[in-house]
């Protein structure tokens, strides 16, 4: 079978999917996707592109696409409640020639992504019920009464992947034990080009700049799941919550309203020893849905496509090939996905005492540590 011969179904048109579907398509692979909501649309607010994804766009040929519409980052700062400086991580830090973190909003993200897909290729309102394998092909059923037949699925659809659950059922999304809101709001007083997390008892509060006087920013909580209080929660509850923490964090929450506001608990899923199986492949957020303390989740599904692209370039099987895309993913996003956890763990302490030798130990972390830390992360930026 050519690969103009096969036929690939895309579950998703999340960032991942549609990623993938890119990748695919540079090496002269079709594919087919199939998004569960009636339009291609993202869900959030701003979103965090490091280097590493940057790079994959860049081998997509569509790095600069998105480079006049998002902000290039100079550095990270984490802060005490008071704005006091605990570390910071400078973007000069990267490996030579690797693109910078990047901040962008994830509508522009998106419309980016489909402009650079063929309309006729995406179906809306496709939200999948289950799949059986026939001698001629793999059947899709989904909710509208409709099917569909392919040779090969790649399921991008999502943390809660109703085809991880029919191949993995003990697979579930877990509760990190925080939540979290978000909003974008326009104001002229954050033009700085790095982002800030401030970490204190009360909580995480994250600020990244956008383009055009926009700024990103979210506060993580710790909390019983899917609490009632946190839901109802309003903007004159987080400056109540956040009322001793620093004054750029308060002239955040002042321009924001109520309805500028996304909250959702935060959830992943302990990482899966397969995403292979068959004809039928896990990506994204589906195979290994990570906390978004890193700001890797999106930018692992983007390696995916890169990753994937070229295994499926490489061989006739399909099959062959998502297992070999397996063998490269797997440790490497156990990796991201544990340290994730671990260092949201680590970010929403609330004992005192406890936050002052965290901070302590972060603010004497010798330089040569950081590089080697940011060197691990990216160390898939060349695939």
């Amino acid at each position: 079978m050519a690969h103009a011969d096969r036929r690939i179904a895309i579950l998703g048109g999340g960032i991942a999917g549609l990623s993938i579907a890119i990748a695919l398509a540079q090496k002269g692979i079709a594919t087919t996707i199939f998004e569960a909501a009636p339009e291609v649309k993202p869900v959030g607010a701003g979103i965090v592109l490091a280097a590493n994804a940057m790079y994959a766009y860049r081998k997509m040929g569509i790095e600069n696409d998105i480079i006049p519409l998002g902000k290039q980052l100079t550095g990270f700062n984490i802060l005490t409640a008071n704005g006091k400086l605990i570390t910071r991580t400078d973007a000069a830090i990267l490996p030579n020639g690797a693109p910078g973190n990047f901040t962008i909003h994830r509508a522009v993200l998106h419309d980016v992504l489909l402009s650079k897909i063929p309309p006729t290729s995406i179906h809306t309102n496709k939200r999948l019920l289950s799949f059986e394998e026939k001698k001629d092909g793999m059947v899709l059923h989904f909710e509208d009464g409709t099917s569909h037949l392919t040779d090969y699925l790649i399921a991008a659809d999502g943390i809660h992947s109703p085809v991880r659950r029919q191949l993995l059922p003990v697979s579930a999304p877990q509760y990190a034990g925080y939540t979290c809101w978000r909003a974008v709001v326009h104001t002229d007083q954050f033009r700085q080009a790095e982002s800030t997390e401030t970490w204190g008892a009360q909580g995480r509060f994250g600020i990244a700049p956008l383009v055009n006087d926009r700024v990103y920013w979210f506060a993580c909580v710790n909390a019983p799941q899917n609490d009632a209080t946190m839901r109802a929660y309003k903007i004159a509850d987080l400056q109540k919550r956040f009322v001793s923490y620093h004054a750029n964090v308060q002239a955040l929450l002042a321009c924001t309203t109520d309805a500028d506001l996304i909250w959702a608990d935060i959830i992943d899923i302990k990482p899966i020893s397969h995403f292979a199986f068959g004809k039928i492949v896990l990506a994204g957020d589906a195979a290994h849905a990570t906390t978004p303390n890193m700001g890797q989740g999106a930018c692992m599904g983007i390696e995916d496509a890169i990753v994937l692209a070229d295994e499926l370039a490489k061989t006739q099987s399909a099959s062959d090939a998502f297992i070999a895309y397996e063998k490269r993913r797997l440790n490497r996003t156990h990796y991201i996905a544990n340290m994730s956890k671990r260092l949201g763990k680590m970010s929403q302490m609330e004992n005192p005492f406890l936050c002052s030798l965290r901070n302590l130990a972060l603010k004497n972390l010798p330089e040569w540590m950081k590089r080697k830390q940011v060197a691990k992360i990216l160390e898939e930026i060349t695939f």
